[in-house]
């Protein structure tokens, strides 16, 4: 793959890095050796400066070139997942029940390839900035930068980022301007009924016949609220209630999650998820509480921003391997929180994994070493083609 020569040389060391973090995966919040392999290594590098503790474990380094200009902020995720890992390979997790099952560890390291290239060349005016954000998987790592004042102390004038994506062919980027992930919310529901011997149910009000009611209807909202060329989606993944053959229990929690693009569309999901979990446990003389937690808005790319990032983008693996996107995910990402404040654009880049292989979240899923020096030159790319020198 056509890559920025330096950074090709140093194409094994960064593979050495990146299974490293993948031995020794660390939860949202949890990534302090992460961040700290981080930070030694911007410092090693001869970054100008290098910030720490930034949410808690966030890590930003500061890369000046040779002549003033603007800033410009690329941004890598830290966090793993609680997944047991199940690939069996030499550098598999060391954690038991925690491993880098979405690439994150190929995000930071492909991250700090670039700025260990941006650092040794400085060809560029202006500011680089290296973002190394915890927490992106639930807990807003992201957002929980923002509020602590991310772009107030580094000024910059856009913000990039990138996500592997297995199925897409090796070292292929694709792009697509507006919104390209969804917003996110995590919902809770809790019937409470009246607990009751199994033999005799007359006794008692069942929430797990309430709760199914609860389930099947909330179907319906997508289905018959949402105007279908519309993007909707209302899902319960969890069911928690009773505890053995012959006992009603007395509650019922169910957890699920909501995606949408429009934010009249997320106001109308929440809506009728209140109004159907409500009206049904009612009619049944029970009740059920609602938690519709808001978690991410949409990913949304600025059209300038992904211009110039499908132009690097093809300046380093050529225009051909540079797609726009069909449709846009409803996976979420916290990048969005950093969109919100900033111009920028966020690109997906091809891990090139059969469609037999396992896709991210999933416990065989591993990074594919292959494109780091791809993501790592596209970043420094980047910033050359964005901070031009004028000398």
């Amino acid at each position: 793959m056509p890559v920025l020569n330096r950074i090709a040389e140093f194409h094994d060391e960064m593979t050495a890095w990146r299974q490293d973090f993948h031995r020794h995966p660390e939860l949202a919040y949890e990534e302090v050796r992460t961040s700290g392999i981080v930070a030694e290594k911007l410092r090693e590098f001869g970054c100008d400066e290098v910030v720490t503790g930034i949410a808690k474990t966030g890590v930003v380094g500061v890369i000046r070139g040779q002549e003033p200009g603007d800033g410009i902020g690329f941004r890598a995720d830290m966090d793993a997942l609680p997944i047991l890992e199940e690939t069996g390979l030499g550098h598999a997790s060391t954690v038991p029940g925690k491993m880098h099952a979405c690439g994150h560890d190929g995000h930071t390291t492909m991250l700090l390839g670039a700025a260990k290239y941006l650092a040794e060349t400085r060809n560029f005016a202006g500011t680089a900035y290296v973002i190394f954000q915890p927490a992106e998987e639930n807990f807003g790592g992201g957002d929980a930068m923002v509020k602590e004042g991310l772009f107030e102390r580094f000024p910059m004038k856009r913000v990039f980022g990138i996500h592997n994506w297995p199925s897409l062919p090796a070292g292929q980027f694709a792009w697509k301007v507006g919104p390209v992930m969804a917003a996110v919310a995590n919902i809770t529901i809790t019937v409470t009924g009246k607990g009751a011997h199994g033999a005799m149910p007359h006794n008692g009000n069942d929430p797990i016949v309430i709760a199914a009611q609860i389930v099947s209807a909330l179907q319906s909202i997508v289905a018959r609220n949402v105007e279908p060329v519309e993007a909707g989606v209302v899902t319960i993944a969890h069911i928690t209630g009773g505890h053995t053959f012959n006992v009603i229990p007395e509650v019922v929690r169910m957890q699920g999650t909501a995606r949408w693009f429009k934010p009249e569309i997320g106001d109308l999901l929440e809506r009728k998820v209140r109004e159907i979990a409500g009206g049904i446990a009612a009619a049944f003389g029970a009740s059920a509480e609602v938690d519709f937690q808001r978690a991410y808005p949409a990913t949304v790319n600025e059209a300038e921003s992904t211009r110039l990032a499908a132009r690097a983008a093809a300046a380093v693996v050529g225009e051909g391997r540079v797609i726009e996107v069909e449709k846009p995910t409803m996976g979420g990402e916290d990048f969005s929180f950093m969109l919100n404040m900033k111009d920028g654009s966020y690109l997906f880049l091809g891990g090139g994994r059969t469609g037999h292989d396992p896709n991210v979240h999933h416990p065989l899923y591993d990074f594919n070493d292959e494109i780091l020096p791809v993501g790592a030159s596209y970043f420094a790319t980047l910033a050359e083609q964005l901070l031009p020198r004028r000398g």
